[in-house]
This record gives C-alpha cells, sequence and structure tokens, in this order.
C-alpha cells in the first residue's frame, strides 16, 4: 500500500511574518509558500559590503538611504517578501503595517534594489525575481552584479519598458540613474578575487 503524499502547508502572509520573527534564517515567502534563503559565500558578503558602503557615501547628502539585506521588501501584499542584498529608498520609507507579534519592518517602496548573483541563485534572480521586482511601481532600477567578472547589467524603468545598461571591467563605471550615483566597477570588486586575481582597493590611486 503506498502511503499518500503529505500535502505542502499553506501559509499566510500574517503566518510568515510572525514565523520569520522566531527564525535564525532569513526566508522569502511566495503566495503561500516559505523558502528558506541559501546562505551567501565570503565574496558574495563582500561585495555586497562594498556596493552598500560606496553607495551609502555617494548619497549620504540626498534623501536617500542605503540599506543591506538585513531589511525584507513585501513586493506585494499576497505574493513576494524577500531580502535584496541592497536596498536604496529615495524619500520617505513606506512600512507594512506590524502585526502585534512583530517587531522587524517590512518595506514597501524601495527605488533602487541590487543583487549580487551566485550559482546557485543565479536562474531565480534573472528570471521569476526581476519579473517580480519589475511590477512594484516604486522600484525605478534593479541590479544584478557578477560575482565571478567585474560586470553590473541595470534595468532602469522606461515608461512602459526597461532600458538594460551593462558595465564591464574593472576600469568601467556603472551608472544608476534613478539616484543619480556613478560608482566605479574598482569599488565594488575591490578585495574579491576574480579570475585575475585579488582587486586591489588601492590599484587605482596607484598608493
Amino acid at each position: 500500500m503506498s502511503m499518500a503524499a503529505h500535502p505542502t502547508p499553506i501559509f499566510t502572509p500574517e503566518q510568515y511574518l510572525e514565523l520569520e520573527e522566531a527564525s535564525e534564517t532569513r526566508n522569502e515567502y511566495y503566495q503561500g509558500q516559505i523558502y528558506a534563503m541559501a546562505g551567501g559565500s565570503f565574496r558574495h558578503a563582500v561585495i555586497i559590503g562594498n556596493v552598500a558602503r560606496h553607495m551609502g557615501n555617494a548619497l549620504e547628502k540626498s534623501p536617500c538611504t542605503v540599506m543591506s539585506s538585513e531589511v525584507r521588501v513585501r513586493v506585494a501584499e499576497a505574493g513576494l517578501y524577500t531580502y535584496p542584498d541592497v536596498i536604496v529608498v529615495c524619500g520617505e520609507p513606506i512600512f507594512a503595517k506590524k502585526t502585534a507579534k512583530q517587531n522587524t519592518d517590512t518595506l514597501l517602496n524601495p527605488t533602487l534594489v541590487i543583487e549580487v548573483l551566485s550559482p546557485s541563485t543565479e536562474a531565480h534572480d534573472r528570471g521569476f525575481k526581476a519579473a517580480q521586482y519589475r511590477s512594484l511601481e516604486s522600484i525605478q532600477e534593479y541590479a544584478l552584479v557578477s560575482q565571478t567578472e567585474a560586470r553590473v547589467e541595470v534595468f532602469s524603468r522606461q515608461g512602459n519598458g526597461w532600458l538594460l545598461t551593462e558595465a564591464a571591467g574593472l576600469d568601467a563605471q556603472c551608472r544608476f540613474s534613478s539616484v543619480d550615483t556613478t560608482l566605479a566597477l574598482q569599488d565594488i570588486y575591490a578585495k574579491v578575487t576574480l579570475n585575475g586575481g585579488i582587486v586591489d582597493a588601492l590599484e587605482k590611486t596607484g598608493i
């Protein structure tokens, strides 16, 4: 006699948020399902730190705030809840109303989201997650940062469509028009091991 398959439990957004409060790991939510997020590599973490730091420095005197992957974003109320690697919100941040058991915030109005690609998540980030980001009206740009080569892809909202621009090579610069900021790829990949070796943070200055 064969055993019946156990049905996959369906969670409401409220249940997910309450479970997330007690969780020691970060989890995504999409249409009733909870998905554990994969842990990042050392290189992944260094790139995130570089992007967040240099973006934060560039926007220090602007009305924009830069946050790392500790902040949860709600793309749709019954749809995707996720933790982008780097988030920029310009103007007053708007947060979802908390339940009685919640302490952490859920951001509703990011302006720019940046994902550092990993081999295990690249297809997900390029496909499903990118489509979700495009559906959130507040997002004016999202960027995909390679972990294996000096390359950044920026998708900018243009009316009813999206414009892709690429920056490649350590001598290149990456423009984020939504926040009027340019970052050097030399800074994004500082102290990161690429095919050509470790990128020296001081190389471009000659120090």
